[in-house]
Order: C-alpha cells, then structure tokens, then sequence
C-alpha cells in the first residue's frame, strides 16, 4: 500500500514537506507542490481522509437523531439536511432512535471521543439540561430544548397555532377535534391547565386568554406543545368546544389511522379537525367513505367538516382532496440547522485553540476563549396553504 514515505520518496523531498502539502498546513513552493503532486499521480497515492481530518481535530461528520424515518415529517427533514449538510462539506450519519435502542448514548460517545463533529438532535430525550450542557461538544437541537447553553431551531409553533384558529373561526366552527401527541408532554404548562385539557378546563382558564393568549406558552420544553396550548386557547376564548385524541408513539405510523378512527367514532357532531399529515389524511378518506356509505347522513368536506393539517408534506395531497395545511418549511428548517452547526463547531475549535494558548502562556496570558455559541431558539415561519378541506 502507498504511503506518503513512498511520495516523499519519489519526489525527492521529506516526509514533513508531503504532509503540509497534503495537509495544507503550511507553505510548499509551487515547483516542490508540482513534484509531490506529479508523484502521487505516478503512484495513484490516494490521501487517507479521515487520518487528515483527525490531523485537523475534524472529521466533517455530523450525527442526526430522529424518531422515525417512517414518518413522512422526518423523512423529509432528513432529506434536506443532508443536502444542506453535503453542501456545506459535511456528511451525515443518521439515528432513527426508533430502530435503535442505544443510538442516542452511542452518538454522544461517539462525540465525546472526536469522531464527530457535532450531533443534531431531532428526537426525544430523557435527559436533564446539566447532562447536555456537560458534553461541552457542538449540538444543536431541532425542536427541543435541551439547556440554556444549547442553540435550537423550531418551527414558529404559536404563529401554526395562530393561522389554524383564525381559519377556522373565521368559517364558525364550533366543535374542533386535535388529534397530536401524548398528553403527557404538557407535564409543565400552568396551573390553569389540566391534564387531559378538557372543554371545560379551557373556558375556565378564558379570561387570562384575552390578556394574553401566549401567557404560558413558554413554560414547556417541547415547542409544538406551543402551537396545541395556544390554539386550545383562542378555541376557548371564542367559546368553541375543543377535544383531544393523542398518538402515543410517533415512531408507529398505524396509530394516525387508530387516532382517526377513534375521532370519527367518538365526535361524529365535530365539524373541523386539525390533525398531523399522517392522521389528516386518514380523516380525509373516512369521511369520504362515510359520505360514500351513508349519503344522506355523512358530513361533506368541507361544507359540513373542515379538516387542516400540520406539516405540509407531500401526504397532504395524496388523500382524494388536497387537504388545507399549515406548512412547515423544512428546507429553511434545515438550512438554519446546518447554520447553528457550523457556528457551534467553530466555536468550539476556537475555544479549543484558545484553550491550549492559555495553557503556553499561563495564568498570566492573554489568550481568551470567546464567548459560546448564544442560547436561543431560531424560530422558523410557517405559512397556510389553502386546500379543498376548508371553507
């Protein structure tokens, strides 16, 4: 096998001189970078990447944690990203947390140990702030937030929130079913908030509304709770009854079909439904074959049921009609991702470099790390696309 000693070799120059043109880290002259070029090409002498990208303290890989490629919503998050990603001259390794049990700590291993350069999270953890915050390793979170120190992206989730409520209000509906995630996840919002968020415990919770519809939105750590909290709210606030039906576990696509199902079964009086992609899809096609089997009684879309979805992926439009959504832009989500990556990987190689010069130059040096990448949450706008399934 060739070796950069067989280079210098035939080049007749050191070893030191082939690695800094290899390397690109320090001065060659042109005529020598001629020589050691013309002499890897003699020897179809390939330079070992991952050898040069340690050298650099960089590998150019980033990990990717989601729950599911299976779900639509990620399959397309996930294409982006690695197309902004390649574009960016990083690669992607990706975890589907769902399919691996120990994906999440084998990353993080993976990132303590160098082996890349930084990991996204898009998944659900059960980790406290202070044990992400401890890796002191370039992360960026895709709606979580994981601690103060850790950049995050989202989608704006209380502007969703804004635009489904304001259609259908606008159009006098007046029982609307949400089909989203376990209820659980809203363990944190106020003390004016029940568990099961039920009609009556939103009325009573109106008044604070009119003062401010987003009071407490933020007293979650999963953003889209956001958009659920802040749209139960202005349902209330209008007087229009608002039930729930809960996807346990996003990583199983069936459930969205069980979701929407079990809403046509329990609310056969509702007259909109908002519902993710997956489950709005499903809403669409039974009330098609309810129409279809019981003309006289079934609710025709959208003059008597009014269906929204939220995402915005190409399953809106596969349903029999193209459903009205609130669309997520996951490009641009993906986009601002790769951005916060490859700030917080150049903030931590500079606090790295500042890091050994202090240890040069002492207490007493004047080298300073600068400051880390700032905590906060890049909201990303969504947009509603007008389908067939609205008034």
């Amino acid at each position: 096998m060739v070796g950069m000693r067989d280079v210098a070799r035939r080049a007749g120059v050191s070893l030191s001189t082939v690695s800094l043109a290899v390397n690109g880290t320090g001065y060659v002259a042109e005529s020598t970078r001629a020589r050691i070029e013309a002499a890897m090409a003699e020897l179809n002498y390939v330079p070992n990447e991952l050898a040069r990208n340690l050298f650099r303290g960089r590998t150019n890989l980033i990990g990717v944690t989601i729950p599911t490629v299976a779900h639509p919503f990620f399959a397309q998050l996930t294409a982006s990203l690695q197309r902004h990603l390649h574009d960016a001259g990083l690669r992607m390794m990706l975890c589907s947390t769902a399919d691996q049990e120990r994906g999440e700590s084998e990353y993080i291993d993976m990132l303590k140990r160098q082996m890349m350069d930084g990991i996204i999270i898009g998944s659900h953890t059960n980790q406290r702030p202070e044990y992400w915050q401890g890796i002191g390793r370039p992360i960026v979170a895709f709606d979580r937030f994981l601690g103060e120190e850790i950049p995050s992206v989202c989608s704006d989730h209380v502007q969703g929130a804004h635009l489904a409520a304001r259609q259908f209000l606008e159009s006098g509906v007046r029982h609307v079913v949400e089909i989203g995630g376990p209820r659980s996840q809203f363990h944190d919002l106020s003390e004016a908030q029940t568990a099961d968020g039920s009609f009556e415990s939103m009325l009573s919770a109106a008044a604070d509304v009119a003062a401010d519809v987003a009071a407490d939105v933020n007293d979650t750590t999963f953003p889209t709770v956001r958009y659920h909290l802040t749209f139960e709210r202005e349902m209330a606030a209008a007087g229009v009854r608002c039930d729930y039906v809960a996807v346990e576990h996003v990583s199983d696509t069936s459930l969205f079909e069980r979701a929407a199902e079990e809403v046509f079964r329990r609310f056969p009086d509702a007259d909109a439904i908002i519902a993710p992609d997956l489950a709005a899809a499903h809403c669409v096609r039974l009330a098609l074959r309810e129409l279809r089997d019981n003309h006289d009684t079934g609710r025709r879309i959208p003059d008597d049921l009014q269906i929204i979805a939220y995402d915005g992926t190409p399953v809106a439009d596969l349903a029999g009609l193209r459903i009205t959504s609130v669309h997520q832009d996951l490009d641009a989500i993906a986009v601002k991702l790769v951005e916060r990556m490859k700030e917080a990987i150049a903030d931590d190689h500079a606090s790295a470099s500042a890091s050994s010069a202090d240890e040069v130059a002492g207490a007493d040096g004047v080298s300073e790390a600068p400051t880390s990448v700032a905590a906060s949450c890049d909201l990303v706008p969504l947009t509603l696309v007008r389908g067939e399934t609205t008034r």
